[in-house]
């Protein structure tokens, strides 16, 4: 693979980029993405957790900000305490109304491909997959929950504390654990 100029002046500045992913990149976009992804950690790590505005951090502040960083919040939306959106793709993240996502869980929406590792490979050079993950109307993630690239949770769905969400989660369902499995599905009253 022919490898450009800005690829090859980045890499001697020792940015050690995917050859499939950024082979053609320039060295503008690689300063505008880092200047994009500096604003994205100060609004998370800042904007999101601000003490002294708690009572209405949850319901208010939160959803503001997800939306300012490029996800799609929708209404009535309630975000915990240090609940973290993937900061370098918040765009694929969409939450419909009256979603409840519980304190301290992650949210992302890229991760390696692995199909390509091999013994004697180098990590750092496989691509990114990057999926949508999207919460659905009236759904709850539990606590320390985490929610993989590609993951749709469904209307009303509940993931318990502590979940691994690996694969969709149908609507109105329960599931848990580490993957998250169904163990439920909920009737009409």
């Amino acid at each position: 693979m022919k490898q450009s100029k800005s690829y090859k002046l980045l890499k001697s500045l020792g940015l050690n980029f995917s050859e499939e992913e950024y082979g053609t990149v320039s060295f503008f976009d690689v300063i505008k993405k880092t200047f994009q992804r500096l604003k994205n950690a100060f609004l998370i790590q800042h904007g999101l957790n601000l003490f002294f505005l708690s009572p209405i951090n949850s319901r208010l502040i939160r959803p503001k900000v997800w939306r300012w960083l490029g996800c799609k919040v929708g209404k009535d939306v309630y975000i915990g305490y240090q609940v973290l959106p993937d900061g370098s793709n918040p765009s694929l993240i969409i939450v419909e109304d009256k979603v409840h996502i519980a304190n301290r869980c992650v949210i992302l929406c890229h991760q390696r491909d692995l199909s390509g590792y091999f013994k004697g490979g180098d990590y750092a050079k496989l691509p990114y997959k990057r999926e949508k993950v999207h919460l659905k109307k009236g759904c709850l993630i539990g606590t320390n929950s985490v929610v993989m690239p590609g993951v749709t949770i469904g209307e009303g769905a509940i993931v318990g504390s502590c979940s691994l969400v690996t694969k969709d989660i149908p609507p109105w369902t329960i599931a848990y654990g580490s993957p998250a499995k169904v163990v439920k599905h909920l009737e009409p009253e």
